[in-house]
């Protein structure tokens, strides 16, 4: 029997990828541009990371306890 990590603890670790990308892109933005990133292209930025992030967790498994 496959297990794999349950639904709701990738979307967990989705969602704070997907926050923490959006939140340090406008960090950066910021630092170098000087003015605040656009909403629109953080959820971008953060939708972006989104997707490799779900992915690789699709594919990661649970260790079993002996």
């Amino acid at each position: 029997m496959k297990l794999f990590l349950p639904f709701w603890q990738r979307l967990l670790v989705t969602i704070a990828v997907m926050l923490a990308a959006s939140y340090l892109a406008g960090l950066l933005w910021q630092s170098v541009l000087g003015f605040p990133l656009p909403s629109y292209a953080a959820g971008a930025v953060g939708g972006l990371a989104a997707l490799p992030i779900w992915d690789l967790l699709k594919r990661i498994r649970p260790t079993q306890g002996d």
